[in-house]
């Protein structure tokens, strides 16, 4: 262990680095050394606390601009280049900002897309993205899409990282790809998705249908014959009812995503933990009948946020998580974790620890330590009471998370710093 594994001296390192301190980039480049050397797999290898609330997040782009200011590796060379570099270099920042939860990701909506063929755009210093102008699928093609080869490209690499990550970790192995109304979006556009959204849904299922059993379910089997103790993680952001309503995002993304629990002997560990904006199912719009009328009455959004609740529930059924893009006050969600029985993740949204949305620092500071605190408190209350129904703590994902949701070279470290250290220091559990 060195001293910058310490969350203190770690999160002070990364703001002198962010402040271009030519000393911080020289002791950082000294450590990320020794990490791809190999000098710390065994701290790697500990075994993670189950008496205390988790820390984990996304950090895949600060670790990018890391490797960019110390090496000069591109996008495509950090992600593509090295797989045991790149999952090396992605624990030891986990470790550098106190993170006792070691996970491993991959810009997964570039990379599952890519996989298919999709024309990409590989930027300097950020993750990749399609390539908005040269679509791989169009009206006229989209029922030849084709099952990628799983021994090659995008989906060897990310088998190899996995291998890594587990033999690292000793770890569960995670499989990370886009779900199928993202993947949809990254590969026959935004806009074309959303118009048959709303015009002829039966052609946008039919088109979440083949992304599902043409890539998504066959790389599923690969890697569930490979790590038969593995999980599939799929993320649909593009999905989520903050973009296309709680009904579209019941009838379709989930949709998709329920065929695969429902239908394979995996389904039980599949999870999509990334919908966003519960909220919209407790906006009100006008009944415009009822204002022709000259009444005043409005009504609910089609889907009720319990209805929703329940609906993401189907399709990530370990945990109850709440994003801050949901906006719905944390006791429902603890309430929610605590009636199904399982433990509760609550996330930190971007925008609260960018340091260029940041106003009155002092304010701030206050405002996230009370909000770290309220999370570690919640979640410990939902692992307390579950744990007397019997609950196995000895799976995953007891007891809980606190989920940075996303993490970059933008990021105000001491705010970091300050959840960390209030999560391991309040987040001890007195299970007896």
């Amino acid at each position: 262990m060195i001293k910058e594994f310490d969350v203190s001296e770690g999160c002070k390192l990364l703001s002198r680095w962010q402040a271009k301190d030519p000393a911080a980039l020289e002791r950082l480049k000294e450590i990320f050394d020794a990490a791809i050397a190999g000098e710390f797999d065994a701290d790697f290898a500990r075994p993670t606390e189950t008496g205390v609330v988790n820390v984990g997040g996304s950090l895949n782009l600060m670790t990018l601009t890391i490797m960019n200011d110390l090496y000069g590796y591109q996008s495509a060379e950090f992600y593509k280049g090295d797989p045991e570099r790149y999952v090396r270099t992605t624990l030891l920042s986990r470790r550098l900002l106190g993170m006792n939860k070691l996970y491993v990701s991959w810009p997964v909506y570039g990379f599952t897309a890519e996989a298919m063929g999709q024309a990409m755009m590989y930027p300097d210093r950020f993750p990749p993205g399609a390539d908005p102008d040269d679509m791989l699928l169009t009206r006229d093609n989209w029922q030849d899409i084709t099952t990628p080869d799983f021994e090659s490209g995008i989906p060897k690499i990310i088998t190899d990282m996995i291998d890594i990550y587990q033999r690292l970790t000793g770890l569960e192995p995670i499989l990370h790809l886009s779900a199928a109304y993202s993947l949809a979006a990254d590969t026959f556009g935004q806009e074309p998705l959303l118009a048959a959204l709303v015009h002829e849904p039966d052609f946008a299922n039919e088109l979440l249908d083949i992304l599902t059993d043409k890539v998504i379910q066959p790389w599923a089997d690969h890697f569930f014959k490979r790590f038969p103790n593995g999980w599939l993680e799929l993320s649909d952001a593009s999905g989520s009812p903050f973009f296309i309503g709680p009904q579209n995002c019941k009838d379709m993304a989930i949709r998709s995503t329920r065929r695969l629990v429902d239908e394979n002997p995996w389904g039980h560990r599949v999870y999509d933990a990334n919908f966003r904006g519960d909220y919209v199912t407790l906006v009100q719009k006008k009944n415009r009948s009822s204002r022709r009328r000259g009444a005043k009455a409005e009504v609910i959004t089609n889907l009720t946020l319990q209805e929703l609740t329940d609906l993401k529930h189907s399709v990530c059924q370990d945990y109850i998580i709440r994003l801050d893009d949901d906006r719905v006050p944390m006791p429902f969600y603890e309430e929610q974790a605590i009636t199904r029985n399982v433990p509760l993740f609550l996330g930190i949204g971007a925008g609260q620890i960018d340091r260029n949305s940041i106003k009155d620092m002092d304010a701030t500071r206050i405002s996230i330590h009370d909000t770290s605190t309220a999370y570690v408190d919640a979640i410990k209350n939902v692992a307390q009471r579950i744990s007397k129904n019997g609950y196995d703590t000895r799976i995953p994902p007891w007891p809980g998370t606190v989920y940075f949701e996303d993490i970059s070279s933008e990021s105000q470290f001491e705010l970091i710093e300050m959840i960390v250290k209030t999560t391991l220091t309040n987040g001890a559990l007195d299970i007896s």
